[in-house]
């Protein structure tokens, strides 16, 4: 039986986490703005990787990755080599992903920033809708839901919404994995097979302690992760798609020993959403006022 995983992490180490998913989110920000047709995936993650480095990132949990058109979906992936930046093209009208999972002082962060070029209201229909998702799994995993039952209840809502669920095509169908600070020793900045060299030390010895315990750093649909939220920060990516078009947020969960919350809402899908709620309840204001007015002559 897993025994009961205290809390591992201190408010300043909450602190740099956030700091380090703040200088994520705002390097694909920064190559968000610098995108256009014509750039590549392979220029798009160089981009990225340069503008992360030229910030102080020291080491990566894993290598920047751009996903460009049908690929924001993982249509025809086979092999875990399709997830590599290609020679894929924007073209007008496209979605696209930006993948990066930073490390600064061994503190890690792993996000997912979806954007457009140009007009696609798929696009804008999945965008507004990952905000359900967002607010779903942090509802069950408060309510202590296994992370499995998190998972059919976000494939069911998936269903509902008449999307594919896409995160099911990542290595071990993953929808998040847990994060901690990186203690190893190896050479920062050495990669392989897309991973830190530091992080798959890392990443060895929790799934060898976790599965000691009945649980997986992995959190995925199948039997390891029959069990409660371990307590810690995971990285959590429901990635959606409908025909060609796909998109996900990635960010981190705090998990306490009886509670959870996002790490961060100054974020750029949450201030997207913020946003069109606001302009929704202005439009509302001005349509009931006008109502008032005619009603009143």
């Amino acid at each position: 039986m897993a025994s009961v995983k205290s809390f591992p992490f201190t408010e300043h180490d909450l602190d740099r986490f956030r700091e380090t998913q703040q200088l994520a989110y705002h390097c694909a920000e920064q190559v968000a703005a610098w995108i256009e047709p014509g750039v590549t995936e392979r220029q798009a993650t160089a981009k990225l990787r340069h503008c992360l480095v030229a910030a102080g990132v020291q080491d990566f949990f894993h290598v920047p990755f751009a996903w460009f058109g049908d690929r924001t979906a993982f249509r025809q992936f086979r092999t875990p080599l399709q997830f590599f930046a290609g020679g894929r093209k924007l073209e007008e009208g496209m979605p696209y992903v930006l993948d990066c999972a930073p490390v600064v002082d061994g503190y890690t962060a792993d996000i997912g920033y979806g954007g457009k070029v140009g007009d696609n209201p798929v696009w804008d229909r999945l965008a507004a809708d990952l905000q359900v998702y967002r607010e779903l799994i942090l509802r069950e995993v408060r309510a202590r839901k296994p992370l499995n039952e998190v998972y059919a209840a976000v494939d069911a809502q998936i269903a509902a919404h008449g999307y594919d669920n896409r995160h099911q095509v990542y290595p071990g169908r993953v929808i998040g994995h847990q994060v901690t600070r990186t203690t190893a020793r190896g050479p920062a900045g050495v990669n392989l097979f897309g991973f830190g060299v530091r992080t798959l030390q890392t990443l060895g010895r929790e799934l060898i302690s976790e599965r000691m315990q009945g649980r997986s750093p992995l959190w995925a649909d199948g039997r390891s992760s029959r069990h409660a939220p371990t307590p810690g920060l995971w990285a959590v990516e429901p990635h959606i798609g409908f025909r060609e078009v796909g998109i996900k947020f990635e960010e981190l969960l705090v998990v306490t020993e009886d509670d959870a919350y996002w790490l961060d809402d100054d974020l750029p899908h949450v201030r997207r959403w913020t946003a069109a709620a606001a302009a929704a309840a202005t439009t509302a204001t001005a349509t009931t006022a006008t109502a008032t007015e005619e009603a009143a002559r």
